[in-house]
């Protein structure tokens, strides 16, 4: 991803979005752009318009942190826009040297972390990387994304369940829009952070070859910083899940990220979780019966719980 066309495209597009009312300007007549002019937004941030126009050709290289944040008020960017803004400055103003990638794809994670998975027991926790790889969970987190491994072929990965397996992603995300939203925001924030980490680049080739959903929402250059809100899931097997979410970046993995789901004591989706909880152990003792070559129970709807 070229950091020049990042930077251009994330400046227009967060230009074009805002109306000079919306900044206490005097709109004028005969406007032929969407959003502000980039003589409004050098006004706004009290920088010239030919200052401004090397900016919008996505030229960050010597700029000031100050003229940064200057533009960021004018554009009324929020806070993860103004951390994306600097991601894109730093990865501008970074030597030949610094240009590797922070986080080499994983396959697998700490013992320590995943002992650490395994100790949360009531609450599904999952870990994945800003290109949205489901690196690791407990028993609960793999029993709620269940589906995501079904593909035996490549490791589970949202954004690929999400637009390429479009038939069970919209069945487990009732907000289906919202979901691909978040999951191509996190990605946009991902790529500005480490622009040269190729196998991002080849998965966002292949879903926008792909997926007219996924371009659509590429181009927005749209960002987000994931760290706590509410999640509605309808599991295929326990039905409706309304849950929260906690989510941190470790600091320990960089590029890795911890997700735990909750719900709240007492409500119908705290007892799908505990229900969910006796189908994933069901699983689990199934797969170790066959493991070891004994007849298990069933593998279908007849090993699910009652009620399920």
């Amino acid at each position: 991803m070229d950091n020049r066309d990042e930077v251009r495209d994330f400046l227009v597009t967060r230009r074009s979005r805002l109306t000079p009312e919306r900044t206490g300007l005097i709109a004028g007549s005969n406007r032929r752009v969407p959003g502000l002019r980039r003589g409004e937004v050098a006004t706004l941030a009290d920088i010239s318009v030919e200052y401004y126009a090397k900016l919008e050709r996505g030229n960050l290289a010597g700029v000031s942190e100050s003229v940064l944040h200057s533009v960021a008020r004018a554009l009324q960017l929020d806070n993860a826009e103004v951390a994306h803004l600097l991601d894109l400055w730093s990865a501008a103003n970074a030597s030949p040297t610094r240009r590797t990638r922070r986080n080499p794809r994983k396959t697998d994670v700490r013992p320590g972390l995943q002992q650490t998975l395994d100790a949360i027991i009531n609450s599904p926790a999952i870990v994945r990387n800003g290109r949205m790889d489901l690196i690791a969970t407990n028993a609960l987190g793999r029993a709620l994304y269940s589906d995501a491994y079904l593909d035996p072929q490549r490791p589970p990965n949202f954004a690929r369940y999400t637009f390429l397996d479009r038939e069970r992603s919209e069945q487990f995300y009732p907000d289906w829009d919202g979901a691909a939203d978040v999951a191509v925001a996190i990605m946009r924030t991902e790529a500005g952070r480490d622009p040269h980490d190729r196998d991002l680049h080849d998965l966002v080739g292949e879903l926008s070859t792909r997926s007219a959903d996924f371009r659509q929402r590429w181009a927005k250059h749209d960002v987000r910083l994931h760290s706590a809100g509410a999640k509605s899931f309808r599991h295929p097997v326990v039905g409706d899940l309304d849950l929260t979410y906690e989510a941190l970046d470790l600091s320990a993995d960089l590029g890795l990220n911890l997700t735990i789901y909750t719900a709240t004591a007492g409500s119908p989706s705290d007892d799908a979780l505990r229900l969910l909880a006796s189908w994933a152990a069901t699983q689990e003792e199934f797969a170790t019966e066959a493991a070891v070559g004994r007849p298990g129970r069933r593998h279908d709807a007849d090993a699910h719980p009652e009620g399920a």
